[in-house]
């Protein structure tokens, strides 16, 4: 098995995260490297040259020559491209930063056409800045006349073109995709049916509820990125009542931007869903910070205004009984379950059927024109307050 070097930096005096560092050695075996060892530094800025200052370049050096073999440098930071090529350079390692490891894991999870083309979709946009790195041939330049001739420009540039051809090809391919995907919701959507998405930090077990409120067979493990597809079922809540539940991709710390706009048409799922269930790990210690980290990526995409109902999973790890939150209304705002011993699957469907009843009446008070007026000439000022 490969193994990685890992680098945490804080920046402007913040602490070193022990959960953060954590989460990137769960990413790093789950992209099937196992860690050898890790290193942390602090900094007021990145340094232009290495991210990392030159002092710390040289300690890094010792230790990475300490920890044995190394096939790979991981940083828990954004690399400019200069900053990982001077880092290769120096080092004599291949180099990783954030964005590049999480590409490469969802490079091996994807397994849906749709998510195989988002994933090179992004990975070709990382790498257009970075051709530079490892390739002597892309300062050949192509020349001359005749057989021998070429077009006369760098071997760089005729990739960075080929590139760009390829990005347009797939965005054009994810176009036709996303207009499919439409259709079939403004299907879903003239047929009434009350549309549920799974959201949340990765690992928080979206999966596993996902399989056991209808029963599917989705991949499911305990590790960062198990599943990348948006995979949707239809699911019965309560008699007479059914909705078409969907499990999106996971969300993680820093998720890069540009995976972000990459998977945008699977995460519409989301911001066209009728109601969100946000996932949390019930036993995770740094929960408070993944659902912010959650509430940001959704509202990036504009699903901050979608209803959301929020559930609490993996009670059995805490020791902690089914049950609900209620708010102020009465209603149910949070559900306490176990998606993988199924205590507390009643309880979601019970809030799941509580909000549909909500949005039917809603829409019954929408669609009643006498009900409408009727409000409205009563919420209106009156026109004439000096008749009197």
């Amino acid at each position: 098995m490969p193994r990685a070097f890992l680098v945490q930096v804080a920046l402007q005096g913040a602490a070193c995260d022990d959960d953060a560092l954590e989460e990137f050695g769960l990413l790093t075996e789950s992209s099937g490297m196992a860690v050898a060892g890790t290193m942390r530094a602090r900094r007021d800025r990145p340094d232009p040259a290495y991210y990392l200052g030159s002092g710390k370049v040289d300690t890094l050096r010792e230790e990475i020559a300490a920890a044995g073999p190394i096939d790979a440098l991981l940083i828990d930071a954004q690399l400019s491209p200069v900053q990982q090529r001077n880092l290769e350079r120096e080092l004599g390692v291949a180099v990783l930063d954030r964005t590049g490891l999480i590409l490469d894991i969802f490079a091996r999870r994807a397994q849906s056409r749709e998510g195989k083309l988002q994933v090179e979709l992004a990975r070709l946009e990382y790498l257009s800045t970075r051709l530079v790195r490892g390739w002597t041939h892309l300062e050949r330049q192509r020349g001359g006349i005749g057989l021998r001739g070429g077009p006369g420009e760098k071997q760089i540039e005729l990739d960075r073109r080929m590139i760009g051809v390829r990005v347009k090809q797939l965005r054009d391919k994810l176009r036709t995709l996303e207009r499919q995907r439409g259709t079939q919701r403004r299907a879903r959507e003239r047929g009434g049916v009350f549309r549920v998405s799974l959201v949340g930090y990765t690992n928080a077990g979206k999966s596993t509820l996902f399989n056991a409120l209808t029963q599917a067979h989705a991949y499911c493990a305990d590790q960062l990125f198990a599943t990348l597809d948006t995979t949707s079922r239809r699911c019965h809540v309560a008699a007479g009542k059914s909705i078409v539940l969907s499990d999106t991709v996971g969300f993680v710390r820093a998720l890069p931007h540009t995976l972000v706009e990459a998977f945008r048409s699977t995460l519409d799922e989301a911001v066209h869903a009728d109601l969100l269930l946000h996932v949390v790990d019930a036993a995770g210690p740094a929960r408070a910070d993944q659902m912010r980290n959650v509430d940001e990526v959704l509202a990036e995409i504009g699903a901050d205004e979608v209803p959301r109902l929020i559930v609490h999973n993996k009670i059995d790890r805490v020791g902690r009984a089914a049950g609900v939150d209620r708010d102020a209304c009465g209603r149910i705002g949070a559900v306490w379950l176990s998606a993988r011993t199924g205590d507390g699957l009643g309880l979601l469907r019970e809030a799941i059927a509580e909000r549909m009843e909500e949005e039917a009446g809603r829409s019954a008070r929408i669609s009643d024109p006498a009900e409408t007026s009727a409000n409205s000439f009563h919420d209106a000022p009156d026109a004439f307050p000096d008749a009197a």
